[in-house]
């Protein structure tokens, strides 16, 4: 075991849970009605996001609920806005069973419009902004939604799909018939869907994962009201992207619960984050792995601890850095989740034990896996779940209290469950993440299983990247693989490449033909130049093998790198580059 593995490695102990508990005396209110919270509601009670916030609106209209750069929205300002938006959606046949569409940056608006879309009813489908061409028209297609709200920045991509109508964001109260809360609002039940999240799958093409209100009212209650606890005077901050969970489920939650603020970021920056942290007065603010370690990898600055920050939440936090990262910032308490768009559960970290993504309260289990498959091993027809300390595959089990909302696709959502795991006719969610059981039902994640990696707090679809690769008239066959860059989390891409008979590599050519394939965090770091792809039954361990040999100085074969526009000849300071921040690719 190294080093970085002994870190990761700490059980939670009863020492751990004791030291804890006198620390939440002060939540204890805010816990309790957590608590009551995840107990009490079922899929089939008339509540939802929209009726939460149009009661908080009603509640404290004065009260900030959204500041963006120099701009500030109350709660009573929000919900006029939203509801004139729902009244153009319900105009252009919008309600109860629809979908629309939102592509658009991070700004108040985005946020808006996702409001007016679920208080109609409709599920909102938010589309990755990253994405271009045939990856966004399949996103597009899946969706089938009756109007799409577009951000003028991403008009010209859409241009290049079929869409259904388009509503300009910028304009989009100005047909507006009514300002009033829809009458709809309050009559949905829980098990209404709400959102539909892009998450890569192993078929090379994105899936919409279903957000029901009751799973996002259930992080509301558990993440937010459980772990993050803030109070009505609170901001949090999120610079992460709209469309992802940790801003639209996470961060939204958690100020909801609370009826505190939302302060908006544009965008990630490492040199002016605590600039916007401090400006926007917050008090909290939501993370992923990678901005941590770009947060420590920039030089000392007195207004790094001029922040009021006093609790931050998301996931990915490495324990190597998780110290480091407390005692340079002066962070009080870290809110670690773990959790995915698609999981029927999450864990957080209530109790603010370190290098944990903490506990569940819901049926989930860590079973022993086949390392070549990664699927769920069995012994005769049952699985087997590791010991504590042991490292296993997390499977969450789906229940009335805990169902799984699946993709659009019903064959890719039967794919990921268990059956007859335990016992018969038992079902579980199959996480394809591999966590380390750490005693007192605490868990923290490992590893990603499967053809996708994670990088940049995305995951990246193998088969995706292939694809765009193989596009390239040089090329005869691809492989591609995460693979490990010490100082950074998850894994980078690199693709082993074989070309065709007389071509050579142009890094140059290369590295703009999937520039303008792929979001920038899909794009192989490295590129490795080989002589023959295997395409026998061993070709998974072939691809294991190449994996593992990764960018070490063993491989003999013409290696190249990314430097953000081209690629260019490997050099050894290339890593080191990579987890200091200065290749931004």
């Amino acid at each position: 075991m190294d080093a970085t593995e002994q870190v990761g490695a700490r059980k939670v102990t009863f020492i751990d849970v004791l030291r804890a508990l006198p620390k939440l005396a002060p939540d204890g209110l805010r816990m309790a009605r957590g608590a009551v919270g995840l107990v009490t509601l079922k899929p089939t009670n008339k509540e939802s996001i929209g009726h939460i916030f149009q009661r908080a609106a009603a509640k404290h209209p004065q009260r900030p609920f959204i500041r963006f750069e120099d701009t500030e929205l109350t709660y009573g300002e929000a919900n006029s806005l939203v509801n004139r938006y729902a009244s153009v959606y319900a105009a252009n046949g919008v309600g109860p069973g629809k979908t629309i569409a939102v592509m658009a940056g991070n700004r108040p608006e985005t946020l808006l419009a996702a409001l007016a879309g679920v208080k109609l009813g409709a599920a909102v489908g938010m589309i990755n902004t990253n994405q271009r061409g045939d990856v966004l028209d399949h996103s597009v297609r899946l969706l089938d939604a009756t109007v799409l709200v577009a951000g003028r920045d991403y008009r010209d991509a859409l241009d290049e799909v079929d869409t259904p109508k388009v509503l300009d964001l910028d304009t989009l109260a100005d047909g507006a018939t009514s300002d009033a809360d829809p009458e709809v609002t309050a009559t949905l039940p829980a098990s209404t869907t709400a959102f539909y999240i892009f998450t890569s799958g192993t078929t090379g093409l994105p899936k919409a994962s279903a957000m029901s209100h009751f799973r996002w009212l259930k992080s509301m209650s558990g993440i937010g009201g459980l772990g993050v606890r803030l109070r009505s005077d609170d901001t949090l901050y999120c610079c992460l992207p709209l469309y992802h969970n940790n801003a639209l489920t996470v961060s939204l939650s958690s100020v909801l619960s609370a009826g505190a603020t939302i302060a908006i970021g544009r965008s990630f920056s490492a040199s002016r984050f605590w600039d916007d942290v401090v400006r926007t007065r917050s008090t909290a603010f939501c993370y992923i792995g990678e901005l941590c370690r770009y947060l420590l990898n920039q030089p000392p600055r007195p207004i790094e601890r001029q922040h009021q920050v006093r609790v931050v939440v998301g996931n990915g936090l490495r324990p190597e850095i998780w110290a480091e990262f407390t005692e340079r910032f002066g962070i009080d308490r870290i809110a670690e989740f773990y959790g995915a768009s698609e999981c029927n559960l999450a864990f957080i970290n209530a109790l603010n034990i370190d290098r944990t993504a903490g506990t569940c309260p819901l049926p989930f289990a860590v079973v022993e896996y086949d390392a070549d498959t990664g699927k769920p091993l069995r012994h005769g027809d049952r699985l087997r779940k590791v010991k504590a300390g042991e490292v296993g595959l997390l499977l969450t089990k789906v229940t009335n209290r805990a169902p799984f909302d699946g993709y659009t696709d019903a064959d890719a959502s039967e794919r990921k469950l268990v059956r007859d795991a335990f016992k018969a006719d038992d079902c579980w969610f199959d996480t394809g993440d591999l966590v380390r059981m750490q005693g007192f039902k605490h868990v923290a994640f490992v590893d990603r299983l499967g053809d996708t990696f994670r990088w940049k707090g995305e995951n990246v679809a193998t088969t995706e990247v292939e694809g765009a690769i193989g596009e390239h008239p040089d090329v005869e066959q691809a492989v591609v693989y995460g693979v490990s860059v010490a100082g950074t989390d998850g894994k980078a891409g690199m693709a082993a490449v074989k070309l065709r008979d007389g071509a050579g590599f142009d890094g140059k050519v290369m590295g703009k033909h999937l520039a303008d394939r792929l979001p920038s965090y899909a794009v192989p770091l490295f590129v490795r130049v080989i002589d023959a792809v295997e395409q026998t039954s061993t070709f998974k361990s072939r691809k294991v093998d190449l994996r593992d040999e990764g960018y070490a100085a063993s491989v003999t074969d013409p290696l190249f790198v990314f430097t953000g526009g081209e690629y260019v000849g490997w050099y050894p300071d290339y890593p080191a580059e990579v987890a200091g921040g200065k290749i931004r690719a």
